[in-house]
């Protein structure tokens, strides 16, 4: 009975066994199902992983697409030998113009900043003063003139009496020195009235010289003083001059080149460097300032157009003589390296070599150089940050305009669709795998899956 009893045990808890391990084989179906799937899934993928096991021609690399440069050729030509340095523009004539005579001033015959030209009439002053000034004189001389004459026939009474010694040497001598005194009295009056004259005519101001005016600095009305307030400032800017200084070392080489003829200097109006203004150097000072240790120089410029002007600053540039067979690159194809300075150089074959060169005088955009190129090749001047020494190059006029069709080309195309993401947890996408391939359980209903649960049990 006892053994009986026994085996019916032994029966139920391997009943028991069975049912705890029965979720446990369908979890790893489960599990087992999923990766299967994963597989199948990444295997459409695997020749974009290992191309070189689907296609021996996807492993080879492709060339990369030529780049866009900017390129300007290497020339050789006559340059100048030239000196730089600032300057200011100053009038080659000025004339200050101030009243000689004291009155009121009845009027101004020019506008502010008008040209003018030498003898040209610019104010009046009241004259009737210098006027009543001038008869007055007038009439003493006609009254010394009067003594004068009477004086004279005195004179020569005396002298007859003198002769017939009727009359004493005394008396002569006293109607001569007063005839005399008349005469000087006369000389005199004359100059009083040229005088007069002259103080007239001084009321009447006239332009001394060929320029334009200036402000003015009285009104009509105002009363002026004899050479005390300004009136106008005259500057004569056809020609006109240009003042600038260089460093005393090179005082001899201007000497030098001066002693030969002509120096030509170019005035660059600064915003206006593609036209500079012609001249000739006309003056060296005798002396170096030693507070600075430089020498001036001044310059004359004819300026048919006027681009020149009194106080204006402006780029000066004396040219000392003319270099021939100069090899001439934009200097911003130069480049610096570890070796040194370089430029890219274009090759037949539209491939770029590095060829070290020494540079040497820069002249506006250009720069001279001495090693390194010969005329008639070709250097890159823009887009070296991306070349490399044998790269395949495009020449381009300009860059932006190369970029512009990889710009719209990136544009047009569609956006891609993002494959990792699929449609989300609980929609069947690869993120939510899990979900999908696990029974559905209703509400409130137990997962038989739940191993928890099945050893309650």
């Amino acid at each position: 009975m006892r053994n009986a009893e026994l085996r019916t045990t032994r029966k139920q808890r391997a009943q028991c066994r069975c049912s705890f391990r029965a979720p446990h084989s369908a979890l790893r179906t489960c599990l087992a199902a999923a990766a299967l799937a994963g597989v199948l899934a990444v295997a459409p993928g695997c020749d974009r992983l290992f191309p070189s096991q689907k296609d021996p021609k996807a492993t080879e690399k492709k060339a990369p697409p030529p780049v866009p440069v900017l390129a300007a050729p290497v020339v050789q030509k006559t340059v100048p030998l030239e000196l730089r340095t600032f300057g200011a523009a100053e009038p080659n004539l000025m004339a200050t113009v101030k009243a000689q005579v004291t009155g009121v001033l009845t009027k101004i015959y020019f506008k502010e900043g008008q040209d003018v030209k030498q003898g040209d009439l610019l104010f009046t002053i009241d004259k009737r003063p210098y006027e009543a000034a001038l008869q007055q004189t007038q009439a003493n001389y006609t009254r010394d003139r009067a003594q004068y004459t009477n004086a004279l026939k005195e004179a020569e009474r005396q002298a007859e009496l003198l002769k017939t010694h009727v009359a004493a040497q005394q008396d002569y001598d006293a109607a001569k020195t007063a005839a005399d005194a008349l005469y000087a009295t006369l000389l005199a009056d004359q100059a009083m009235i040229e005088t007069a004259k002259i103080q007239i005519e001084y009321c009447t101001i006239r332009s001394p010289i060929d320029a334009r005016a200036g402000a003015w600095q009285v009104d009509e009305g105002n009363l002026v003083k004899a050479n005390d307030q300004l009136l106008v400032t005259l500057n004569q800017v056809r020609p006109i001059q240009l003042g600038f200084s260089l460093p005393q070392r090179e005082l001899a080489r201007v000497k030098t080149q001066a002693a030969t003829g002509k120096l030509q200097v170019n005035a660059i109006i600064p915003g206006q460097e593609g036209r500079p203004e012609a001249g000739t150097l006309t003056f060296i000072d005798n002396t170096v300032d030693r507070t600075t240790g430089t020498f001036l120089l001044k310059a004359t410029f004819p300026n048919p157009k006027e681009r020149l002007w009194p106080g204006q600053f402006v780029n000066v540039v004396l040219v000392l003589q003319e270099e021939p067979d100069r090899i001439i690159v934009p200097t911003r194809a130069i480049q610096t390296g570890q070796k040194g300075q370089f430029v890219y150089v274009i090759g037949p074959d539209k491939k770029v070599r590095d060829q070290l060169v020494t540079p040497g005088r820069t002249i506006n955009d250009d720069t001279i150089i001495t090693e390194g190129l010969k005329a008639g090749e070709t250097v890159v001047t823009d887009g070296q940050l991306k070349l490399v020494p044998g790269a395949e190059v495009v020449v381009k006029e300009s860059l932006a305009a190369a970029a512009q069709p990889k710009a719209k080309a990136d544009a047009d195309r569609p956006p891609k669709s993002d494959d990792k993401g699929g449609q989300g947890p609980g929609k069947g996408g690869k993120g939510g795998g899990a979900t999908a391939s696990g029974p559905k359980t209703a509400p409130g209903e137990k997962s038989q899956a739940d191993p928890g649960e099945a050893a309650k049990q």
